[in-house]
């Protein structure tokens, strides 16, 4: 016999149910259930306190896996990247692990690339699994596989993009790309050259979006040489910007739809002899921990990954009620030294 803080005396047992501590608590089974389900917040309640070290007491473990198939789930969550070499990508994956976790729902990852065919494959594999929701990190405006997901009644959820019909948890890009160019206005610049991404992304579309906004509301009216739809990688910032580089009529200040593109923008402009924060400035998107690290620290619109996991497994959880739910994440401005004031 042993004697627990709140005053029982029992025999500790193999196999614990939930039946045992509902006696030993002098509660309901559903009651105990409630309060050992590490899917949701631990409840501070004398009640629950009790249960919890009553169950710790006789040494009650939760069948995970019994649970799973009472509720015919599998505890997992699949997440289609493009690829996890691009540090976003990795960082949004990342932090869905992390809010999963915290539902008791462990995620698994696929790699799509860019092919359409590739990302159905992938996405067919994470099935396969049996996983109880799908997150897309993928979507493309013109993406099949979202419409082959609702159609199917596949719970899903979109991040960082969205197709504007499945359920989305997103950045405000519209607002992140308004803050970027109104900060190079509000720093003297008129000659800006906006770098926007692939605009099948909506992510891409938001951000070039706000930039329009913040030219319109100064009453500037951009260069259509010096907005450039590239891919989103280092490559593509280093070409576009030995474009707006090469020759005497350059800008003098660049957003770049991402910290990649604003990468490749700075060894464009060290290839030109030119210093970013100083003969150039250049803002970046969803500020990656790189870009505070580089020998000109990179200014840059921070994306709230964790928020926008968070709310993913929520739409998950929640299940979709038909409205279709877009939720958007505010984007922070963070001002370091490859930004300046304009040279008169």
């Amino acid at each position: 016999m042993r004697s627990t803080r709140s005053g029982l005396s029992t025999e500790r047992t193999d196999a614990v149910t939930l039946r045992d501590v509902a006696k030993a608590a002098g509660v309901s089974i559903s009651t105990v259930s409630r309060v050992l389900d590490d899917r949701v917040a631990p409840s501070r309640s004398a009640t629950a306190v009790r249960v919890r070290e009553i169950a710790e007491h006789l040494g009650y473990r939760r069948n995970t896996f019994a649970s799973n198939l009472r509720r015919g789930a599998t505890a997992t969550i699949g997440v289609l990247v493009p690829r996890l070499s691009d540090t976003v990508m990795a960082l949004m994956f990342e932090a869905i692990d992390r809010a999963a976790g915290r539902e008791g729902y462990h995620a698994v990852v696929a790699t799509s690339g860019d092919d359409p065919t590739d990302e159905w494959n992938a996405a067919q594999s994470l099935l396969e699994r049996n996983v109880d929701g799908v997150v897309l990190a993928t979507s493309r405006t013109d993406d099949p596989l979202p419409s082959h997901l609702r159609e199917n009644g596949i719970p899903h959820v979109l991040v960082l993009r969205t197709d504007g019909k499945s359920p989305s948890s997103i950045g405000d890009d519209e607002t992140g790309g308004y803050l970027a160019v109104r900060h190079l206005i509000d720093l003297g610049h008129t000659d800006i050259a906006v770098l926007t991404g692939p605009l099948f992304t909506s992510s891409a579309v938001g951000r070039l979006a706000g930039a329009h906004r913040a030219f319109a509301e100064a009453g500037l009216q951009p260069r259509p040489e010096w907005t450039i739809e590239t891919g989103y990688g280092i490559e593509a910032g280093a070409s576009a910007g030995h474009d707006l580089l090469d020759g005497s009529g350059r800008p003098t200040a660049v957003f770049a739809a991402n910290d990649n593109l604003a990468l490749g923008v700075l060894s464009a402009a060290h290839r030109h002899n030119l210093a970013v924060g100083e003969d150039l400035s250049l803002v970046g998107y969803n500020d990656i921990p790189l870009a505070q690290l580089l020998p000109v620290p990179l200014t840059s619109v921070r994306t709230a990954f964790d928020q926008i996991a968070r709310t993913a497994m929520e739409i998950l959880l929640n299940g979709d009620d038909g409205s279709t739910p877009l939720k958007k994440a505010l984007p922070t401005l963070i001002p370091r030294q490859s930004s300046s004031r304009a040279v008169r």
